[in-house]
This record gives structure tokens, sequence and C-alpha cells, in this order.
């Protein structure tokens, strides 16, 4: 039912200075593997193999990434080095991969805007690569996935977060559902503490249903003069449905210097390590 996949992408990753001067945030490695690769795998776990990505200047080494390197393939053939080419490989077999760019860092919602050409008119997911997620049994996006099948509306991941911080992130309030989901009733884009409805925090996972480009269109901008995909969604809950999902598994916030060390730790510890 959902197949295809946005990936906005566009943005200077400016936390991580200098190293992201001439390299894509994306392209951090956590391990021996890109951010952006990780966000990929979810998105083809849960089905969705036509995947959209908003780019900026600067950003060809995603688009190569995701294609054969012919010369250096050839270099390592037959070694055992191929071997760690063996989960990239099948997904450029199994998924397609299409691109356009946000000219203007406008905010996230003028980036899934310009990711309209590649979804169409259907139900789509949206991955933000920054932020690491590993799911309980499934991961996020495909835990999400069964949820749309259910409710068929737009669905975003949450969880909780020190009230002191509620200002990096975009908060909701509603009525609750479930121990996990609630439909949304409020939303605010960066509340400063006091001003917080909750501490439920929006993270880098949408499901979003296809007249929320329309919504985009007819949206001011809200928060540092940009487009927040938070304000065209308060307007598509209060005209219709929204659901938020408090998703059962971790988050590595990638985008902070603090994250990406304990991304890269967790994944050494409990991943490297035992496959070694």
């Amino acid at each position: 039912m959902i197949k295809k996949c946005l990936f906005p992408v566009a943005g200077y990753g400016t936390r991580f200075l200098p190293a992201t001067k001439a390299m894509p945030k994306e392209m951090l490695p956590i391990v021996d593997k890109p951010l952006v690769q990780y966000a990929v795998e979810e998105a083809a776990e849960a089905g969705l193999s036509d995947l959209g990505f908003v780019t900026g200047r600067g950003k060809r080494a995603i688009e190569d990434h995701f294609d054969v390197n012919y010369e250096m393939e050839h270099q390592i053939e037959g070694t055992g080095k191929e071997s760690a080419l063996e989960g990239i490989r099948s997904l450029i077999d199994n998924c397609s991969f299409s691109y356009t760019r946000q000219i203007n860092m406008n905010g996230l919602g003028d980036a899934i805007l310009k990711g309209e050409t590649l979804i169409g008119d259907e139900a789509f997911g949206v991955v933000l690569a920054d932020d690491l997620c590993i799911g309980e049994g499934v991961g996020v996006l495909a835990q999400m996935v069964g949820l749309y099948r259910q409710y068929r509306c737009s669905i975003l991941a949450i969880e909780e977060v020190p009230h002191d911080q509620t200002s990096s992130y975009g908060v909701i309030d509603g009525e609750k559902i479930s121990d996990n989901l609630m439909r949304v009733t409020n939303m605010v884009e960066k509340p400063d503490p006091k001003d917080a409805p909750t501490n439920l925090a929006i993270i880098g996972r949408y499901i979003l249903t296809p007249d929320i480009f329309d919504i985009i269109r007819g949206t001011p901008p809200g928060k540092n003069g940009e487009v927040q995909i938070t304000d065209a969604l308060l307007s598509q809950a209060q005209s219709g449905c929204v659901m938020a999902y408090k998703f059962k598994g971790q988050r590595f916030d990638c985008g902070s210097v603090e994250g990406f060390v304990d991304a890269t730790n967790y994944y050494y510890e409990k991943v490297y390590n035992r496959n070694r």
C-alpha cells in the first residue's frame, strides 16, 4: 500500500563543521556505514522501495553511494573485502532511487513539498537520517506502516523528552487512543519549555497522506521564518485526522555530536563487535 519514501537531505549539517564543509552530514559513518544507509535500510524493511531524495548543493556523495562503483568493486572482487558491500548492493538491486533539489533551505515543510514530483498522489513515508532508530522486533517505520493500514491517515513518531528540551522539537498534545497512540489535537514547533503543551516530541519518522502537499502550499512561514511541517500537520489534524505513535525502540539524535557518539558506541558494542 505504501511504496514510496522521501528523505530530506539538503541541510548543511553545521553542527558537525568542519567535517561537513565538503561532505554531507548524512554520509557521516556510524562505525562502517553512513547514516543515510541506515535510514534507507529501515525504509526497505518496511516495504518502501521507491525512494526519493530532496538534496542540495554538495550532496552528490549520497547519489554516488547508492550507485555502482565499477572500478573499486573490480579491485576488491574475489577478496574478503567484497562482503562489506553486500548490504548496499542489495539496496541498489531492490530499490529505485530518484533525486530532486531544494534550492533554498526554507524548512522541512518546504523540503517535503519539493519532493511532491517524486511522490505523486499517494501516501508516503518520510525519514530524517539524523534520527537513527532501532526498533523492537521491527523497525520504527515498519511499525508505522502497520498503523497506517488500520487508520489511513498521517502518522507521526513521537517520544518523551526532558521538558527543558522541548525548544528543540515539534511538540504534540492529543486524545489518548491506546498506551502508544494518540489523536493529535495540538502541535507547537519548538516551544519554550514553559509554553510546551506536553513533553511528547515529534522525531524524524512520518507517514503522510498526499493532501499534505496542498496544505503545505497554503502554510505561511512560521518559526524562524521557515515553512514548518508542524504547522501544516496541525492544519491537517484540525480538518481531518493525524495520529501520534510512541514507537517501540530506541532513537539516537545523530544531528548532535553527543547523540552521534552514543550511536557509534552502541553499534560498536552491540553489533560490530558481535559480528567480528
